[in-house]
C-alpha cells in the first residue's frame, strides 16, 4: 500500500499513517493558529486564558485531537469569535465531491503503480482501447463505412 491520505465528501479515509490525523478537521487547526497569531497571543497565553492546557492547544493546532465542545467553547470566549463558522464544511452538492490525496512516499507510489500495472495489464488495456473506441465512434464509423462503400 502507498501512504496517503484522502478526503472524499469529508469523510476521512487513510492508509498507512504514522499519524492519525483527520483531514476532516485539518483546517481548524490552521484556522485556530492564524486567528491565535493574528490577536498576539501565544499558545501558552492562550493556554491560560481558556483553561486548557498547553499541550491541549498544541494538539489541536497541529490536527493530533478533535476539540470538544467545551474546548471550543473557551477558545470562542478566549478570541472572542464565533469558532462555529470554522467547523462548516464547505457546500457540496448532492453528485458533486471533492477528492484531494497527498502522497508522503513517491517511491513507494511508484513501485505501488508498476505492481498495479504488472498484475491488472489485460483490464488497463481493454479500459484503454474501449474508451479509445467510445471517443472516437463517429470517426471509426465512418472509416469502416467508406472502405465498405469502396470496396463495392
Amino acid at each position: 500500500m502507498w501512504k496517503a491520505k484522502c478526503r472524499l465528501n469529508d469523510v476521512s479515509l487513510s492508509t498507512i499513517s504514522k499519524h492519525k490525523q483527520s483531514y476532516l478537521h485539518m483546517d481548524f487547526g490552521a484556522r485556530l493558529k492564524e486567528l491565535r497569531t493574528s490577536l498576539n497571543y501565544s499558545q501558552k497565553e492562550l493556554s491560560e486564558q481558556t483553561g486548557l492546557t498547553l499541550r491541549t492547544i498544541q494538539r489541536i493546532e497541529n490536527n493530533e485531537v478533535k476539540p470538544s465542545l467545551y474546548s471550543l467553547k473557551m477558545l470562542g470566549e478566549a478570541l472572542k469569535t464565533d469558532l462555529s463558522e470554522f467547523s462548516k464544511s464547505t457546500e457540496t452538492k448532492p453528485y458533486e465531491f471533492n477528492f484531494t490525496i497527498k502522497i508522503t512516499d513517491m517511491n513507494q507510489l511508484i513501485n505501488d503503480l508498476k505492481t498495479l500495472v504488472r498484475n491488472n495489464w489485460k483490464t488497463i488495456l481493454w479500459i484503454v482501447l474501449v474508451v479509445l473506441f467510445v471517443s472516437n465512434y463517429d470517426d471509426i464509423k465512418s472509416g469502416i463505412l467508406d472502405g465498405w462503400n469502396d470496396a463495392k
